[in-house]
């Protein structure tokens, strides 16, 4: 197997490349408890060829995957599930309530991507989606707890980046499996000092303040680390914390000020993460390394105006 494709994280967790539009943007995670088998996040329905052959080469036994379990269902998180629903027949999938239907039903889902990406991209980054039956479907409450083996598994509910976003809480390794509410940090966002990341502002749900509330509940259990989906395992540190709640402020400043001109928004966020690199990493490759948040800023800008419609109207 491709060793840039599997990491053993000990604490019998495996992150895996999703290949998700390149090699190191997005990936999933297997973790073994007691002979039994979660997997949390799936990538897309192109990502279950990477599970397999990880669960063929370590001998694990299809009926032996007990749980998969998306922390929201956007489709780099959850568009693989039903695949892998359909792979494995004792699995049951573990979602947030808002997210249960969606699952059942990936319609939705299916034509808002389409109408963003058109039909053919939408086949190479996505694939077949495919619909997961209701009575293999556990609605998971805030705060529920399951067990993967004697290994327990705990379900926070947080909103900030979607409204149907939940954490999962690793006693064993002390360690959040945060989807996306802990933000982006690749693993060239990783310095000697301090690692940088920015949050996922992504249309059309993001809440600041729910947002701020949900990186409270994380801290409080004082992890040792974040198991990102974009991308791997990071240390956590009160001042990665600090960082991320200081950039949704000022996220927010600068969509209140540039709010009306998308490309003006795109352009101040680049400005503005350029310079935290520098801060953090060096002014070295920090030009290349923004150049290739662009993507990602480009969505946040989006996630900034819809919120900034939605804040408008409240305060209207």
């Amino acid at each position: 197997m491709n060793s840039l494709d599997f990491e053993n994280l000990g604490s019998g967790i495996t992150c895996i490349d999703a290949h998700y539009v390149k090699q190191g943007l997005a990936c999933f995670y297997l973790l073994e408890g007691d002979g039994e088998y979660a997997v949390i996040e799936t990538g897309t329905s192109h990502s279950v060829s990477q599970l397999t052959r990880l669960l063929d080469a370590r001998g694990v036994h299809p009926e032996q995957v007990r749980y998969i379990i998306p922390t929201h269902v956007h489709l780099d998180h959850a568009g693989g599930a039903g695949m892998m629903m359909s792979l494995f027949s004792r699995a049951t999938l573990l979602v947030h309530p808002r997210g249960a239907r969606h699952m059942a039903d990936p319609a939705r889902l299916i034509e808002a991507s389409r109408s963003v990406y058109g039909d053919e991209l939408f086949e190479q980054l996505y694939g077949e989606i495919r619909p997961i039956d209701n009575a293999r479907i556990h609605v998971v409450d805030d705060g529920e707890t399951v067990h993967l083996g004697e290994r327990p598994l705990l379900f926070r509910h947080t909103r900030g980046h979607a409204e149907h976003h939940a954490c999962i809480w690793d006693a064993t390794s002390r360690g959040w499996f945060s989807g996306d509410m802990f933000g982006v940090s690749y693993t060239w966002c990783r310095f000697s000092e301090q690692n940088f990341l920015l949050p996922s502002t992504t249309p059309s749900q993001f809440d600041p303040v729910a947002f701020a509330n949900s990186i409270d509940v994380l801290e409080s259990y004082k992890p040792r680390y974040m198991y990102l989906t974009h991308f791997g395992r990071l240390d956590y540190a009160p001042q990665t914390a600090a960082l991320l709640r200081r950039q949704v402020q000022d996220y927010c400043e600068m969509a209140r000020d540039y709010g009306d001109d998308a490309e003006r928004l795109q352009s101040k966020l680049s400005e503005y993460s350029l310079a935290l690199l520098r801060d953090i990493g060096g002014a070295e490759s920090a030009v290349s390394r923004a150049e290739a948040l662009a993507f990602d800023l480009q969505l946040n800008a989006q996630g900034l105006q819809a919120w900034l419609r939605s804040d408008r109207l409240t305060r209207a």
